[in-house]
């Protein structure tokens, strides 16, 4: 399955942006998140989406900002961000995989990564 990311770009604070993820070529995972990875860090969750029943999970520091949904008919997930802020800078990578309730949130339950999309904030 591939992964093609998109949407990035530069925001002032307090701005949104719209992340798009479109999965080709295969079963699209059963789950399909986003990971952002800021300069020096590593890379962490930001959201996911169970891809059957829609259920969705977020990292502490994006709930209420963020929101991560996805559209069967076109492949894609989305994720809406608001709010942003200085510390969202990073670029933000699309993942899927077999992922279970208990490891959603771990880089390592995700096999299948897009190519980033950078996401800069500006005071």
């Amino acid at each position: 399955v591939q992964l093609q990311a998109s949407g990035g770009g530069l925001v002032q604070a307090g701005g949104s942006l719209r992340l798009s993820c479109a999965a080709s070529g295969g079963t699209v995972s059963r789950y399909l998140g986003w990971f952002r990875q800021a300069p020096g860090k590593e890379r962490e969750f930001v959201a996911t989406i169970n891809w059957n029943s829609g259920t969705t999970y977020y990292a502490d520091s994006v709930k209420g900002r963020f929101t991560i949904s996805r559209d069967k008919a076109k492949n894609t997930v989305y994720l809406q961000m608001i709010s942003l802020n200085f510390e969202d800078t990073a670029v933000y990578y699309c993942a899927g995989g077999q992922a279970i309730t208990s490891t959603v949130r771990r880089r390592e339950a995700y096999n299948h990564w897009g190519q980033g999309t950078l996401v800069t904030v500006s005071s």
